[in-house]
């Protein structure tokens, strides 16, 4: 069976580059549907990315937020006062408030504003994953002063570049602010950039914000084992105002905003079955143009004594052939389209094994699928037709 199946393969290549002309375009249609497929995903995968970039450096072990929130960048506030009954519960240790809203940052150099994320919290709750902002507990502390994430887009000016200048005096929301020094966090489809403040100055820079009404409650448990039961007595007890998710379905949370509810997310799947269903089509027609005008010889092959499963053979291995062939410079192109996004969007593209593997199958699959179409034209290689 292997032996007839490498038989039947040596038959499709040299099919195959019989007509280089025709092979290429084969290969060109394989090579786009693959690099739609790619990039459609890596715009879904940094979606993804980005959306977490945040919650996955929050340090907590149960998050509260309105019931009302859809994502973290567009929270609904509830009151403070909620999140201070947990602290009623046995088992939490600590509880912590954030406050979150998008403002305009003004560029030091143009002068030009554009919105950014403001994070507000107690510098010394230590409520960011972020070893930088260690340095600047005692920064934060001081009136009016900001820590700027240097991820964010170079239209917000070079603040590493003017901080070493002694410029570090701008406006957020129309209020005069200091810059003390960057971070390190990453930007997301919602902001385009972050700063991290305390509290007080959270409040200065937002104006008609209240302490009381917070964006994020942060509740630290004594004892890890526990918190899927502090989880479900916090629910009991709070009631229906507020959500109550642990670290996980906080990130789950904020990636389902993008994958399900904005309509970013289904533009990217759709993107991924159009570059499938374009690719299936070039694959196709070049199938059955290749069996159209060789069918005498495969009538002759039937003649001769091969059977019908031979020459459905020939036709999946040049199905594979092309897939292999597609893929390889899809991939190498991919890569260097990432790395390109990279630089000028600001949002990580990851390439992960999993993710090749993936794109590798569904241009196979998309080949083999093409094929199956392709092959029902062999039924009318009749060897009686010959004479």
């Amino acid at each position: 069976m292997t032996g007839s199946f490498f038989f039947a393969a040596r038959l499709a290549w040299r099919q195959l580059v019989f007509d280089k002309a025709k092979l290429i375009a084969a290969i060109m249609g394989v090579l786009f549907a693959c690099l739609l497929v790619f990039m459609q995903l890596g715009f879904r995968d940094s979606l993804k990315t980005s959306a977490a970039s945040a919650p996955i450096k929050m340090r907590g072990d149960i998050f509260l937020m309105h019931k009302q929130t859809e994502a973290m960048w567009r929270t609904m506030v509830f009151d403070r006062s909620l999140l201070m009954r947990a602290l009623g519960h046995p088992d939490v240790a600590s509880v912590h408030s954030m406050y979150m809203g998008l403002v305009p940052f003004k560029n030091i150099d143009t002068r030009q504003t554009r919105t950014l994320m403001v994070y507000g919290f107690d510098p010394e709750a230590r409520m960011m994953d972020i070893p930088e902002l260690e340095g600047f507990i005692p920064s934060l502390k001081l009136k009016d002063s900001i820590v700027f994430d240097r991820a964010s887009r170079p239209e917000f000016g070079s603040v590493d570049q003017q901080l070493a200048a002694a410029r570090n005096v701008t406006e957020i929301n129309k209020y005069k602010v200091t810059i003390a020094g960057t971070y390190l966090m990453g930007t997301s489809f919602a902001a385009d950039g972050n700063v991290i403040t305390s509290e007080q100055n959270f409040m200065r820079i937002n104006k008609g914000r209240s302490l009381e009404q917070i964006d994020l409650g942060f509740v630290r448990v004594r004892d890890k084992s526990r918190i899927p039961q502090v989880k479900a007595d916090l629910q009991a007890m709070l009631g229906e105002e507020v959500m109550v998710l642990t670290y996980p379905e906080l990130i789950a949370f904020e990636q389902a905003y993008w994958e399900s509810s904005a309509p970013i997310g289904f533009i990217f799947g759709m993107g991924v079955i159009m570059g499938l269903v374009v690719g299936m089509v070039i694959v196709y027609q070049i199938l059955f143009t290749d069996i159209s005008n060789h069918l005498s010889q495969f009538a002759t092959l039937k003649a001769m004594g091969y059977t019908q499963g031979y020459l459905v053979r020939v036709v999946f291995a040049s199905a594979a052939f092309l897939a292999v062939l597609g893929f390889i410079p899809g991939f190498g192109l991919s890569l260097y389209l990432y790395d390109l996004a990279e630089q000028n969007i600001f949002i990580p593209f990851p390439m992960p094994p999993e993710k090749i593997i993936m794109v590798f199958s569904l241009i196979l699959g998309m080949c083999f699928a093409a094929g199956t179409l392709a092959v029902r034209k062999l039924k009318s290689a009749n060897p009686a037709d010959m004479f």
